[in-house]
């Protein structure tokens, strides 16, 4: 082989590098050919660094799009050379209390490129692949004061609520696989807007820590 050339080698976890590699293919268009053997997200999963939360006490939607006070709001408080980013999995909210009539609510967000750390009014963080304890520098609050960043609906489409009960409604959850990522000193918020006033909701997220490059 030259020195021109470049081959691209591919080796399995947990085996020896000098004998359980697997040269990688490609196809007549020099396109790598590859199988998927698990299911999406499992490797970041596997690895612990998964988290979710949910606040447990409901706050009244927003009838007009939201502005400066948030439904739920996620901090990162990474800092130094080696601070993660947050890489948004999903978004999800619950229908608490609802009214006798059909109306229509969705789900918006906001990421914050940099924000002041909130209150921790939430510290009860879960993890994806059964940890016990979170150790991270996630902030999450309910109810805070932020900048309007700009926010922008994460739901594809209302969601419609069922006349003739009060409670509960319906949950939603968001797939957001990435297409939100809050950077070290950043944050993310939500709320719900609705058509009606007196609906209320419990909002929640779930993410990826993660160290990327965000240039």
């Amino acid at each position: 082989m030259s020195q021109d050339d470049a081959r691209l080698v591919g080796y399995q976890r947990g085996g020896s590098a000098n004998e359980q590699f697997r040269y990688l293919r490609s196809n007549s268009e020099q396109e790598q050919l590859v199988s998927q053997g698990l299911p999406p997200y499992t490797e970041l999963t596997r690895r612990g660094v998964g988290w979710q939360v949910m606040d447990t006490t409901a706050t009244a939607a927003v009838v007009v799009r939201p502005s400066t006070v948030a439904g739920l709001t996620l901090y990162n408080g990474e800092v130094g050379a080696t601070a993660k980013s947050y890489v948004i999995d999903r978004i999800f909210a619950f229908n608490l209390v609802s009214t006798d009539v059909i109306a229509g609510w969705s789900i918006w967000a906001a990421v914050h490129p940099t924000m002041v750390a909130p209150t921790a009014d939430i510290t009860a963080i879960r993890s994806m692949n059964g940890k016990s304890a979170y150790a991270g520098a996630a902030i999450v609050d309910t109810g805070a004061s932020v900048l309007d960043s700009g926010w922008f609906p994460t739901s594809n489409s209302a969601t419609i609520g069922n006349p003739g009960t009060v409670t509960p409604g319906v949950a939603v959850s968001i797939p957001i696989e990435g297409r939100l990522i809050v950077p070290p000193g950043g944050g993310i918020s939500m709320n719900v807007v609705a058509s009606v006033v007196g609906w209320t909701f419990t909002h929640g997220f779930s993410w990826y820590e993660v160290e990327i490059d965000n240039d």
